[in-house]
């Protein structure tokens, strides 16, 4: 028996598990003492029965971060080369496992002094926080917090010897290999044919190298799955603000989260600058983030129903595009253009704040642009965040859910969803369990539920939901590879695009939602609103300049308000004042932090929309007549949109000089605020 152990414990494979099963106690355990230096910050929160699901859920940060600082090990021990077999080279991975997993876990123990100052695990920005401290200055730094936490780093070099002493290697020195007692052979056949001088069987080499090409071949695709947090092409690579949807609290991720995985999932990300462009003073006269409560109308409770449509282009859309190639676009959304003309509002010049799914969200439903980088990707994603949800939620006794028909964690949702105030989440794994629907019978396939099947589930969520709710779904159907449920096929008109199909589909989906939702006797005391997350492949001239890749539709439905309708063509709109709007129409009386304007009240000529455009790495303002480009320096081109609507003649040098200043300061001002407020965690109104 003692010969299979020992056998067991020299096999590359158990040996392998051994050593990163080592690294995972060590982990929890630099957890644990994080949360115990850190108590004051839990204790008056936090249960035992939440913190075990935080420490869980730390299983899953911990895995990717684990298996990213052991890859090189990995390689090593289950590589199929024979001749790699020796004592000395097993030596040099004891080192290369030592010194990598020591500094990951040296990087968690200084978080759990870093974390009272900074609220959030380290991420890369550290780097640059300190890039212009001297070296005598960080010398002095860090020997005095090694003084003040020796403790620490006691512990520290305690775990460096631990993983030294613990770890287990296949080869073993000649002098303390088991030996079989009739043959006086070693009991491990490596080892064997290490004394052998390496000479073994052909078929002892056969089966060694069949053995280790298999452990290799199931390592590999488990070993990414589990850096990326999941198998399904429908789940993106976790990062750090994954960790809001496990927490109560943002400074819960601290637990939830490790120092290492936050360092390699912002190791691509550019750091937030904070431009200098002018006075913090003077940028407040040019814009203002803080709405101030100056409503003198009582308050409104309507519900508010937010519907993001997955790659809705207004290109595609019939009401935007009457005339547009013989009114071809006619064919595709008549449902959502018939909404329109018979009773909603909605704006010529609305714009998206960026061109991905997670970058929509936050606009949308938090009113916080995307600039430079995706909110979520960035350390900011664990800032103290607020929304539609939050205010209504916590100021006005709303009750609030996120629906999204994806895997349950999917593209981050849940946890943006999380940490910005919404109390419940629905999902593929809530869908399934509504015996009413046909569970995974509905899934595309690749990505969601299909829409039509989830929107009926919405709306009878809703139904059962105390009045008033703050609600919001993000469709799925019209992403690639557009599928179309069997029963669909050959229905819906085609278009030049594949996605113009699936299009139609999703058009007829929300015309079945309404049809159901108009039965509900919340219905009439409800505010919906429409709007796309980003576009999708552009074709018209128009729609392919940088300003046309950000249209898309925003639309205000209110059944019982017959005021709220028509077509605005002289604001200037973007997904980011969505939010202001809503709590606008509300007559909401709390003040609150938004990056957008109340698009029904905000004068015309104040009205202005501002996005990032990735392929000239700089932004794109709008407002007025004039739409600028702008590389963070200064203004490169300026075009008259309104009237040169392929951007086609650069300005510059003849628009009005007191139109450019005054465009160039509230656009500098703009992104200073934004960029400060993320990079200094203000985001909120402290109440």
């Amino acid at each position: 028996m003692s010969s299979l152990r020992y056998t067991i414990r020299r096999n590359p494979v158990t040996a392998l598990i051994s050593n990163l099963l080592l690294i995972y106690v060590l982990f929890t355990l630099c957890r644990l003492i994080f949360l115990i230096v850190n108590w004051g910050l839990y204790a008056e929160t936090l249960t035992f029965g939440h913190a075990v699901s935080l420490f869980a859920a730390g299983i899953i940060f911990d895995t990717s971060a684990i298996l990213y600082t052991n890859a090189l090990v990995i390689a090593a021990m289950l590589f199929p080369l024979h001749w790699k077999e020796h004592a000395a080279f097993y030596r040099v991975v004891r080192w290369i496992y030592v010194i990598c997993n020591s500094v990951a876990i040296y990087a968690n123990l200084i978080d759990c002094v870093y974390f009272a100052f900074t609220g959030k695990r380290t991420t890369t920005s550290v780097f640059a926080e300190f890039s212009h401290e001297g070296m005598g200055s960080m010398a002095k730094i860090m020997g005095e917090q090694f003084l003040a936490n020796w403790y620490l780093v006691v512990l520290a070099f305690g775990l460096s010897w631990l993983l030294w002493r613990l770890f287990v290697s296949p080869i073993t020195p000649l002098s303390s290999r088991k030996r079989n007692a009739v043959t006086d052979k070693p009991v491990n056949t490596l080892e064997a044919h290490q004394e052998a001088g390496g000479r073994t069987s052909g078929t002892s080499l056969f089966l060694y190298y069949i053995c280790q090409t298999i452990a290799l071949t199931v390592t590999v695709p488990l070993s990414v799955a589990g850096m990326r947090g999941g198998f399904t092409t429908a789940v993106r690579p976790i990062t750090i603000s994954n960790a809001n949807q496990y927490v109560n609290v943002p400074a819960e991720t601290g637990i939830v989260l490790n120092t290492p995985f936050s360092i390699y999932r912002t190791l691509s990300k550019k750091p937030m600058i904070v431009p200098n462009y002018m006075s913090d003073a003077e940028a407040a006269q040019y814009f203002s983030p803080i709405h101030e409560a100056n409503d003198s109308v009582a308050f409104q409770p309507k519900n508010v129903v937010v519907i993001i449509l997955e790659s809705f282009s207004k290109q595609h859309m019939g009401y935007y595009n009457p005339t547009l190639r013989g009114g071809a676009y006619r064919k595709f959304t008549p449902f959502i253009d018939s909404l329109i003309t018979h009773g909603a509002m909605t704006w010529q010049y609305s714009y998206a704040n960026g061109r991905k799914s997670i970058e929509g969200m936050p606009s949308t439903l938090s009113s916080l642009p995307n600039y430079i980088e995706p909110l979520f990707l960035t350390p900011a994603s664990l800032n103290s965040m607020s929304g539609l949800a939050r205010e209504l939620g916590e100021n006005e006794g709303y009750q609030t859910a996120f629906f999204h028909g994806a895997q349950n964690g999917s593209m981050g949702f849940q946890a943006f969803a999380r940490a910005t105030g919404f109390q419940q989440y629905f999902g593929r794994t809530e869908y399934n369990q509504d015996s009413n629907y046909n569970g995974d019978d509905d899934f595309d396939g690749t990505w969601a539920v299909w829409d039509e099947e989830f929107l009926q589930f919405y709306s009878d969520r809703m139904s059962e939901m105390k009045q008033p709710f703050m609600t919001a779904v993000f469709t799925a159907s019209s992403h690639t590879p557009y599928a179309l449920p069997e029963r669909y096929k050959g229905v819906f008109p085609k278009g030049e695009e594949q996605l113009e199909e699936s299009m139609a589909y999703t058009d007829h989906a929300l015309r079945l939602f309404f049809a159901k939702a108009r039965r509900q006797p919340w219905f009439q005391n409800t505010l919906f609103v429409i709007t796309a997350d980003h576009t999708s492949r552009q074709i018209d001239p128009f729609y392919t300049t940088s300003l046309g890749y950000y249209c898309v539709p925003i639309i205000f439905y209110a059944p019982s308000d017959t005021t709220l309708h028509g077509y605005d063509m002289q604001r200037v709109v973007e997904q980011v004042d969505i939010m202001p709007t809503v709590l606008g129409y509300l007559h909401y009386d709390h003040p609150y932090l938004a990056f957008g304007k109340d698009m029904l009240n905000t004068p015309a000529e104040e009205t202005f929309a501002l996005h990032w455009v990735p392929e000239s790495n700089g932004y794109e303002f709008v407002k007025g007549n004039y739409a600028l480009e702008f590389d963070g320096n200064k203004v490169t081109a300026a075009y008259r949109f309104r009237t040169d609507s392929v951007l086609r003649d650069n300005v510059l040098t003849t628009m009005p000089k007191d139109t450019l200043q005054q465009m160039t300061k509230q656009m500098k001002s703009v992104i200073q605020q934004y960029m400060q407020r993320m990079t200094t965690d203000k985001l909120t109104i402290k109440k």
